[in-house]
């Protein structure tokens, strides 16, 4: 067993770990980063078979911050593509914009006035009382047939829980909110711009892993295959699997948050009653390697009817074409159900979706598929939830603790922000550090 310390411990090298030690090392400020698996990088990671490359899902990067886009196009080199979305939904057997709320324009004439109308009475009469969860949040905002049609199920797959289980509160930058002239000019076939945060994203010809990959070479020291296994806040100490034992002055954690606590040994009930509140739902889903074009032009598609295995596919090799051989090319299938599949049951079921909404004409056009899982994928933003992460989370600041990122922060965030994330650990920590 043996002992050291380093001002600045760091659990976790995925983006906001190495971001964090960046901005650190930027700073002259000594730090150790530890990472429990094989690589950094976390969930920023491309995989190769057959020639076929595959990220974890649609992993894009949407750049807002000045600074932080400089940063991250040096990481990501010349050899990258800017990209303007197209992303649309898939309902009633027939494709429109996104998103749904301002462009119903092509819809069945019948659903198309269910939501124009019933956005026009959710306007001329306000709810009684502000909404409490996210099902009362679309009803007021959007009306029946827009929550109807799309909110409430769409959202019910992607989360893994019913909308009226989720606090209205966490939705302001993500759900765009239509004005009544997008909404009357989507009806009508005549909105000329794209709505939502997510209009443009920078991505690697060769994948997103490219970016972590960059970043762990610009990030000196990042230990591989250590894997805390207690943690003192007292002493200020991380015991590790292998032995050693680092005390530290400052901690950045970018462990999902309920794993971190885990760790904590002498966490006083009251915050680990906080911490067992904390909800989060894995996602599985499906690598698909087509031996075909892709027969759609998007980037991905929302999926909000049950009868579908799905929520949202999307086409990697659109992001870009390096990314599946020639005359080849490859999809995400983000699955609803949060059970394990049998691929041999699922598949067909799949293939035949596909086929419906055109990707491919034949089911044997997949060449292969292969079954994949997040652990961590949704934060569930229900009733405790704001309440239990700052409980938790004062009381590790308290004890210097920082713990951040997507996971860390317990929370819903772009790749962007997981650097942001760790760019603003860096200047807290360096506070305490000094």
């Amino acid at each position: 067993m043996s002992n050291s310390s380093t001002p600045v411990a760091i659990l976790g090298a995925g983006l906001t770990g190495m971001s964090t030690a960046f901005h650190l090392a930027s700073s002259g400020c000594p730090y150790r980063l530890f990472e429990r698996g094989q690589r950094a990088g976390g969930l920023c990671t491309t995989i190769e078979e057959r020639g076929f490359r595959f990220d974890r899902t649609g992993h894009l990067l949407h750049l807002r911050d000045e600074a932080m886009r400089k940063l991250a196009l040096r990481w990501v080199g010349d050899d990258h593509v800017t990209v303007q979305r197209r992303s649309v939904i898939w309902s009633h057997g027939v494709y429109s914009r996104y998103p749904y709320q301002a462009n119903t324009f092509g819809l069945p004439p019948q659903i198309a006035y269910e939501c124009l109308m019933g956005f026009l009475r959710a306007r001329e009469t306000p709810p009684a009382r502000e909404p409490t969860n996210f099902e009362e949040f679309c009803y007021a905002n959007f009306g029946d047939g827009f929550s109807k049609h799309f909110m409430i199920p769409y959202n019910g797959r992607l989360w893994g829980v019913h909308p009226r289980e989720i606090t209205a509160a966490w939705c302001s930058r993500f759900v765009p909110l239509p004005k009544l002239e997008d909404v009357i000019a989507g009806a009508v076939g005549l909105n000329d711009r794209e709505l939502g945060y997510n209009t443009a994203f920078v991505y690697p010809r060769l994948g997103i892993g490219t970016l972590a990959e960059s970043m762990a070479r610009d990030v000196p020291g990042i230990e591989l295959e250590r894997a805390a296994s207690r943690i003192d806040l007292h002493a200020r100490q991380v015991h590790f699997d292998d032995g050693e034992i680092v005390s530290w002055d400052a901690l950045v954690s970018t462990l999902p948050l309920d794993r971190l606590c885990a760790l904590v040994s002498d966490l006083p009930d009251d915050i680990r009653t906080a911490a067992s509140r904390l909800r989060c739902n894995p996602l599985w889903y499906l690598d698909v390697a087509l031996d075909v074009p892709c027969g759609q032009p998007f980037h991905w598609v929302y999926v909000p009817e049950e009868k579908y295995p799905f929520y949202r596919v999307g086409c990697y090799s659109h992001f870009s074409a390096a990314l599946a051989p020639e005359g080849k090319s490859c999809l995400y299938v983000e699955l609803a159900d949060r059970r394990e599949p049998d691929l041999l049951t699922l598949l067909p079921d799949v293939a035949a979706a596909l086929v419906e909404m055109q990707f491919i004409q034949r089911p044997d056009q997949i060449l292969f598929a292969r079954k994949r899982r997040i652990d961590y994928a949704y934060v569930v933003f229900d009733h405790d939830y704001f309440e239990s992460v700052a409980t938790v989370q004062s009381f590790l600041r308290d004890h210097h603790v920082l713990s951040t990122g997507r996971y860390g922060g317990w929370n819903y965030s772009s790749m962007e922000d997981a650097l942001l994330f760790g760019r603003d650990a860096a200047r807290e920590t360096l506070e305490i550090a000094r």
